[in-house]
């Protein structure tokens, strides 16, 4: 995993994610709401977030499901 995260942004854990009691899942980046998962996408985001080895496998699927944040146009504020 080392060639997907370069910079090593993924060890200061910039995603988090929240579940409502609808199941509806939100995902923060910096404390930032980017993202709102509903039904089936949302069924499937929290599989693979159970089956994440490790913190920084799951701050890499999360990057990944917020799209914007796999070209390295993220900012440190």
């Amino acid at each position: 995993m080392s060639q997907i995260d370069k910079r090593s942004r993924f060890y200061e854990e910039p995603f988090r994610f929240r579940v409502n009691k609808n199941s509806i899942v939100f995902l923060d980046y910096q404390g930032k709401q980017v993202k709102i998962l509903k039904g089936k996408e949302a069924e499937k985001f929290l599989k693979k977030m159970n089956e994440a080895e490790d913190e920084k496998s799951r701050q890499l699927i999360m990057a990944k499901i917020t799209g914007n944040f796999n070209r390295g146009n993220e900012r440190m504020s």
